[in-house]
């Protein structure tokens, strides 16, 4: 059994959100988790098949996300460059990097033959090259790095779809999808300063972890630190809880997606999490 966590750049349709989840089911996979955001303008589906099945599954979903997401209208705040933005395939142990890495770089030839998308490696496949590297100045910009010889897509055509941007593919480790929330009167400004701070490679900087901050315009204009920790063992998600409360009062929290339970090693009770829920309770319903 091998897991997939593919994002999508729609959050504010819950029905385009559903048939992009069925379309999934219907080729096979068991569809974990699924959590949408209308700030984010996005989606992220947690996916359970084995070998080939997985694959099946997530040329259906990007095939429907082709099919109802449209780049050329706004996208909210999430960085993106396409409408299936994400397609990582996620080995839970050591056992199965390789089989991760054999579906993955599958789904990569797939997407760009049967899809028609441009597909970009990330991560071990692509040497360590980064989603934030790919992502960088967003869809328009990466067109024009295509055009200029500084990139070419690693699958599928030369170009941009023209609706559906491109698609970024990896296999990794669980990667953890972790918001924390301000308690005003803090900002979007202290939210952004406090991202800087703990990011990797900021003056507080936690290893291996990304950070942004934003604004929550759906939620009431409230401030959020939005991190993916990609390393859960090393920093867990209380040392993020930690490193922000330096700044801020923190008011909540939020999983976006699955965790794994040791990613919770040592969280305080007192911090609400919305969403949490673990890759052990999911797959223990699945087999139930």
């Amino acid at each position: 059994m091998l897991i997939a966590v593919p994002n999508v750049s729609e959050g504010r349709d819950p029905a385009v959100v559903a048939a992009i989840g069925v379309a999934y089911g219907a080729a096979g996979a068991a569809v974990l988790d699924t959590h949408a955001d209308p700030d984010h303008h996005r989606a992220v589906h947690t996916l359970a098949a084995p070998p080939r099945v997985l694959a099946d599954a997530l040329v259906a979903g990007a095939r429907e996300a082709v099919a109802r997401i449209d780049l050329r209208t706004a996208r909210g705040v999430h960085p993106h460059v396409g409408a299936l933005d994400v397609a990582p395939v996620v080995h839970l142990d050591d056992a199965r990097r390789g089989a991760a890495a054999a579906e993955a770089l599958v789904v990569a030839e797939r997407l760009g033959d049967e899809v028609g998308l441009p597909v970009f490696l990330y991560g071990v496949l692509a040497g360590g090259r980064t989603r934030a590297f790919l992502r960088r100045g967003g869809r328009d910009a990466l067109a024009r790095r295509i055009a200029g010889g500084e990139l070419a897509p690693d699958f599928g055509p030369a170009r941009l779809h023209p609706t559906a941007g491109a698609v970024l593919v990896a296999a990794r480790a669980p990667l953890v999808a972790f918001n924390v929330e301000l308690a005003p009167p803090a900002g979007v400004a202290q939210a952004r300063a406090i991202a800087a701070a703990i990011r990797e490679g900021g003056a507080e900087g936690l290893p291996g972890v990304r950070a942004l901050g934003l604004e929550l315009t759906a939620r009431g204009a409230i401030a959020q630190v939005s991190t993916n920790v990609e390393d859960h063992r090393a920093v867990p998600l209380a040392a993020v809880v930690a490193a922000v409360a330096r700044h801020a009062t923190v008011a909540g929290c939020e999983l976006v997606g699955l965790a794994p339970a040791a990613a919770f090693a040592a969280f305080p009770g007192d911090v609400p999490v919305r969403g949490r829920r673990t890759v052990e309770e999911a797959l223990e319903a699945l087999s139930s």
